[in-house]
């Protein structure tokens, strides 16, 4: 059974810092992108960030381009994404996915975590 699980979200003010983890457990990712993920309150979830399986590949939705890193640990089974210069319109719920797809340009998850908050007060 696969089982994804984040942490490191929480409540930080705009321009500060935070860095998500995401555990996967249940079989091996090591061959497939991994990726991130958000949902704020009333909107579709979106596409944030993904990273091949060798890490040498990534992709980033423009809204947080410059801002956040993708990084990922195969020995660990681990994705991170670190966010710096945080903005209020960053506040969302954030899910980790395995394996992430590309089709047509539009991002898609197969196993999703529970998803971690967070808040970014102005």
């Amino acid at each position: 059974q696969v089982q994804l699980v984040e942490s490191g979200g929480g409540l930080v003010q705009a321009g500060g810092s935070l860095r998500l983890s995401c555990a996967a457990s249940g079989r091996t990712f090591s061959s497939y992108a991994m990726g991130w993920f958000r949902q704020a309150p009333g909107k579709e979830r979106e596409f944030v960030a993904t990273i091949t399986w060798s890490g040498g590949s990534t992709s980033y939705a423009d809204s947080v381009k410059g801002r956040f890193t993708i990084s990922r640990d195969n020995a660990k089974n681990t994705v991170y994404l670190q966010m710096n210069s945080l903005k209020p319109e960053d506040t969302a719920v954030y899910y980790c996915a395995v394996p992430v797809k590309e089709y047509s340009g539009k991002y898609y998850g197969d196993y999703w975590g529970q998803g971690t908050q967070v808040t970014v007060s102005s």
